[in-house]
Parts: structure tokens; C-alpha cells; sequence
């Protein structure tokens, strides 16, 4: 059994800046599926939303924010990230991170992304994410107090209540199991304090922008031991995501569209006009539907991003690493629009936390993209959640500090005892597979009732066979992946279904309205304990009025 002070799931934004800002003063672990750069963070193109210029004000961003929620942001957590954006910009500059200026100026060069009423957007280029992974990355190799894991998944949280000597119900995450890829050995880690920053489970669907590893494996986890989640119906479809078949994955950024992208349709005729006064700077979800029904309509597959009207000067400098790749595809996007798809990109939802990136559980905490803290209510706005990322990282290594506590307890070692070697690895393959098309056809952009039934029979289905592939045979990466995903998928379904309504990133052929009752969407465990509701930021019963 290994020992740390903290152990952290995860290996972008939030678990590199929570992992660097408490090594000074606890032992650190970094759990990571792949390389430590494998993480959505690491693909993020656009930037960080922050209201530093001078025309520019807290209150309009949290309107933005408000606005692109559909009105479900809570309010109080809205004002409390965008108030802290400046200092979150401060402390990555202070790490190293050189943000883009203004031509022969100290000044930031903001752009604008759909849904922004001003300029607010701190990039690297067109490669923010990347640019912020790789100075963190280096900072936490570099810690003596910091253990990298790479190449190695969890498996599950280990918990008091799931310990045979389990004496009182105060539920606490004492540690994990650890399933290390390359040998096939699972280890045990105890630590005093647990943080999931496992990002989102966009994987679930059969066309996403994200990276591999984004499963969904933290919001299972959690779950699965005892924590509520929330607005999980509400999965963001990024408007632009490069259609090509060598590059199933690639985002366009917003960031294009802020400068002046135009959406059209393959005859050249722009559309985005007739869907919403915002035109091509609408928000993501209003973007999404308007392609989609585009697409639908015309048998097309897909929509045309047109920048070549920009000089190929301005191209090269603010969309150096997009040029780069469209034109290793043979598409110079200074001469020809970009063929794109809308395609699964972020989880509003996840697992509910406070103000401190507290869960239900005591001693677990989640940050990022895995949580649900309010922020981003039924849509989330553009460049978000890089600033949620680092404003409650700030929140929960504070509260880590304050209440920091030493538990002791034995932790009983895996058991694999009565299980054998899989024979039938296709079968994952092929569930896998199937899980994906089916989410992808039944609960995408638009919904029905009829569509959503379908899909939780399957989920059923497969979730039984893999329950008995996962008892009876040793584990694997993929294994314990699929069974996360459809754990997730489960949880997107029943909280789709549950909302009688159309509503930001949710929209219903069988409710196209939205109501005019605002409420959130929360799933209870089996195992939920009730006393924990007071630890949240928002009365946590179900369909909660808000506003």
C-alpha cells in the first residue's frame, strides 16, 4: 500500500494547479491514465475568459455567463468565479504562461468568443491550452514532494462505508485502487485527501472533440460511492469540429468566429443570420441546432467555416496552429473554408459540489470539467472553464489546508482471487462501439421521448453484461472505461428524461418549450446520505426552483 497526503485523478488545468499549490506542504500523487499532457486542457485552443479591459466589467460577464446558461447558473457561484479571473490570469503569468499582446504593447490581445458581449478572451494564439500544460507540467516533474503515475487508471474510491469495519456514517474517501496499464497489477493508494479532476465523459458519443481519456471515469467513481450529480442532460456540442476522415477529433476554435469566421453552407450562402440576431456569434448550443437542422434538411454532411476573407497575414498570426493542421489536410484556410460538424465537447454536469470543490463525500473533492458547481447552468459560455478550472482549485486547496486531518485506517488489497484472464476482449470492442453510435443517435443535439427510451433499454442491456464481465474476469483499461461510460450514459438519459422541457444544451422534439420554471436536475445514489446537503452552495432537493 502507498501513502499520500493528497492523491490527485487527473492531469490537466485543475489537477496540475491544485497539485502544485499544495506540494509545498503535503505529498502529492498525480494519477494519469496516459502521458501527463493526455487531458482536454491540453487541447483547449481559445483561451480564458477574464473582464480586464477597460469597457468590460464582472457584472457583464456574469451576465454573459447567465445568458448562455439558459438562466440555470447559479448566480452567487457565477460571481464568484468571474470575480477571481484576474487573479487566476495573475497566477498562471506568474507560472510562466505568456499570454498574447497587443502589437507593441504590454496589453493583452483579448478576442471574443460567441456569447461574449466584449473582448475578454486572454490566449496563447490558437494554443492555450497547450501552452499553460506544458509550463504546469514541467513545475510538478520538477517537485520533489510531487509522484507522477502515468500510464495508470483508477479503478474505484475506496470509502469508510465500504469497509467491513465501517463503525459510524460519516462517509470519507480514504483512497483508490489503481490499475497500472502496463503490467496488469492493481495497486493501493491511501490518502487523507482524494481530488477527482478527471474532466468530462464527452467519450460517450460517437464524434467528440475531446481526447481519449475523457470517459467519465470520475463522475462513475463518485457516484458510484455515494455522491449526487447534477444537470448531466445538459452535454455541449461545440459547433465546429473539423470534418475530415484523418481527423475525427479536431476543433475549429470559437475564437475563428470571433474574428470574423463565417458559417455556410456548401452553395456559399451563409445561414447562422436566420437562426438568431447573433448570427455566427451565437451561443454554442443555438450554433449546434442551427448546423444540425442545416445538415438534416439538406442531406448534407456538414457546414462550411469560411475565414479566407482575412489577410493570410492575420491568419498566420492568430490561427497559426489551425493553418498548420487544415493544411496538412490540404485545406489553406487563407484560400479555402474549413468543412465542419458539430461534435460532443464539454459535460455541464458532473458530480455537485460547494463552494470549497467539496462532494457529498467527506475528504473527496472534484475540480473541473467532472464537477457541478453552478457555474454553467444549461449551456456553458465560451472559455469558462479553463478560469473554473483555477478558481476552484484556489477554493479547494485553501479548504484542504484549514481542514486537513489524518486518518489511519488499513486498506484492504485488491482482490482478484476468483477471477480469470478475459478471452472475449471484442466484446468490450464491440460495446464499446455500439454505446457510442446509439448515444450519438438517440440522445445527441435533438431529442424525443421515444429516442431516449430506446436508449436506456440498451444501456440496461449492456450495462448487465459488462457488470459480469467486470466480476468474473481480471480488469483491463478498457474494461473499466466502458463500464464508466455506461454508467455516465445512464445518468445522461434518466436526467434527460426527467426534464419536461427544452432548455439550453437540452432540446426535446416532445417539449420543444422551455418552462417557465427554473429548476436543476439532481440523481441520488442508493447510497446518498442526506445529511450532506448542507454542505452545498445550493439546496440540493429535487427539481429545485431557481430565481
Amino acid at each position: 500500500m502507498l501513502n499520500f497526503n493528497v492523491v490527485i485523478i487527473g492531469s490537466g488545468l485543475a489537477g496540475l494547479s491544485t497539485a502544485i499549490k499544495l506540494a509545498d506542504d503535503k505529498t502529492v500523487a498525480i494519477i494519469s491514465k496516459r502521458s501527463l499532457s493526455e487531458s482536454s486542457s491540453q487541447w483547449a485552443q481559445g483561451g480564458i475568459a477574464a473582464s480586464v479591459a477597460i469597457e468590460d466589467s464582472t457584472e457583464s460577464h456574469v451576465n454573459d455567463t447567465i445568458t448562455a446558461g439558459a438562466g440555470l447558473c447559479d448566480e452567487t457561484v457565477t460571481r464568484f468565479v468571474a470575480a477571481r479571473s484576474t487573479s487566476a490570469l495573475k497566477w498562471l503569468t506568474k507560472m510562466g504562461v505568456n499570454f498574447t499582446k497587443q502589437a507593441n504593447t504590454s496589453d493583452l490581445h483579448l478576442t471574443k468568443e460567441g456569447g461574449h458581449s466584449h473582448r475578454r478572451i486572454a490566449h496563447v494564439a490558437d494554443t492555450t491550452g497547450a501552452a499553460i500544460q506544458s509550463i504546469l507540467i514541467e513545475k510538478v516533474k520538477n517537485h520533489p514532494n510531487i509522484t507522477i503515475f502515468e500510464d495508470h487508471i483508477a479503478v474505484d474510491l475506496i470509502t469508510r462505508d465500504k469497509l467491513d469495519n465501517a463503525q459510524d456514517k460519516d462517509n470519507a474517501c480514504l483512497g483508490l485502487y489503481v490499475l497500472e496499464n502496463t503490467s496488469g497489477n492493481v495497486i493501493t493508494i491511501r490518502a487523507d485527501v482524494t481530488v477527482l479532476a478527471t474532466g468530462g465523459a464527452s467519450k460517450v458519443y460517437l464524434y467528440t472533440t475531446n481526447p481519449d481519456v475523457s470517459t467519465g471515469d470520475g463522475i462513475s467513481m463518485a457516484w458510484r460511492s455515494g455522491c449526487r450529480v447534477a444537470n448531466m442532460e445538459f452535454v455541449q456540442f461545440h459547433p465546429t469540429c473539423l470534418f475530415h476522415p484523418h481527423e475525427k477529433s479536431f476543433l475549429i476554435s470559437e475564437v475563428l468566429r470571433g474574428e470574423g469566421g463565417i458559417l455556410k453552407l456548401p452553395n456559399n450562402k451563409p445561414f447562422m443570420h436566420l437562426y438568431d440576431k447573433r448570427g455566427d456569434l451565437a451561443p454554442r448550443d443555438v450554433v449546434a441546432r442551427a448546423i444540425d437542422f442545416e445538415m438534416k434538411k439538406r442531406g448534407i454532411e456538414c457546414v462550411y467555416l469560411d475565414i479566407s476573407h482575412k489577410s493570410k497575414a492575420f491568419i498566420l498570426e492568430h490561427f497559426p496552429m489551425i493553418y498548420e493542421r487544415c493544411l496538412s489536410l490540404n485545406i489553406d484556410i487563407s484560400k479555402d473554408p474549413i468543412p465542419v460538424v458539430p461534435a460532443a465537447h464539454y459535460s455541464c454536469g458532473g458530480v455537485m459540489t460547494d463552494f470549497n470543490a467539496q462532494t457529498d463525500i467527506n475528504n473527496l473533492y472534484a475540480i473541473g470539467e467532472v464537477a457541478y458547481t453552478g457555474l454553467h447552468g444549461a449551456n456553458r459560455l465560451a472559455s469558462n472553464s479553463l478560469l473554473e478550472c483555477l478558481v476552484f482549485s484556489d477554493a479547494a486547496v485553501s479548504h484542504i489546508l484549514s481542514q486537513y486531518r489524518v486518518h489511519e485506517e488499513i486498506l484492504p488489497p485488491w482482490d482478484e482471487s476468483r477471477v480469470t484472464d478475459a478471452d472475449e476482449e471484442v466484446l468490450i470492442t464491440h460495446t464499446w462501439n455500439e454505446l457510442r453510435r446509439f448515444m450519438w443517435n438517440y440522445v445527441g443535439i435533438v431529442r424525443t421521448n421515444k429516442r431516449l427510451s430506446r436508449a436506456m433499454h440498451r444501456i440496461h442491456m449492456l450495462r448487465d453484461e459488462v457488470n459480469e464481465f467486470y466480476t468474473n474476469f481480471k480488469i483491463s483499461n478498457n474494461l473499466i472505461e466502458l463500464r464508466n461510460l455506461l454508467q455516465v450514459a445512464e445518468l445522461i438519459v434518466e436526467s434527460a428524461i426527467s426534464r419536461k422541457e427544452s432548455r439550453g444544451l437540452h432540446f426535446s422534439k416532445d417539449f420543444p418549450k422551455t418552462s417557465d420554471k427554473k429548476h436543476i436536475t439532481i440523481l441520488d445514489p442508493t447510497n446518498f446520505v442526506h445529511g450532506a446537503d448542507e454542505k452545498h452552495a445550493i439546496k440540493k432537493e429535487k427539481e429545485t426552483a431557481i430565481g
